[in-house]
């Protein structure tokens, strides 16, 4: 079945710098779009950065230009690289693919942007 540990969340403070990693197993990675999501305190669930098969890239607008989504197909894992943190990013993180119908999510990984 399909597998996704999100890792590397932490504490910054206002513009510092995270690097988010999420190993996924169970899929033939490099044919799959992944995603990213982020959940902050009784908010929904929004998507944040999407990279294709073809490292095509597209952010929500809150994201652009401070994050950046990458992906190594060889360690079957995708990343997400967040620069100029604020404490409006506070949030939980979850790597997501859909996968034979279905949404597949990470366990989640919590950012907390404070001073």
């Amino acid at each position: 079945q399909v597998q996704l540990v999100d890792s590397g969340g932490g504490s910054v403070q206002p513009g510092g710098s995270l690097r988010l990693s999420c190993a996924a197993s169970g899929i033939d990675f490099k044919f799959y779009t992944m995603r990213w999501y982020r959940q902050a305190p009784g908010k929904q669930r929004d998507w944040v950065a999407s990279i294709g098969t073809d490292d095509s890239t597209n952010y929500a607008d809150s994201v652009k230009g401070r994050f950046t989504i990458s992906r190594d197909n060889a360690k079957n894992t995708v990343y997400l690289h967040m620069n100029s943190l604020k404490p409006e990013d506070t949030a939980v993180y979850y790597c997501n693919v859909f996968h034979q119908g279905r949404n597949n999510w990470g366990q989640g990984t919590q950012v907390t942007v404070s001073s």
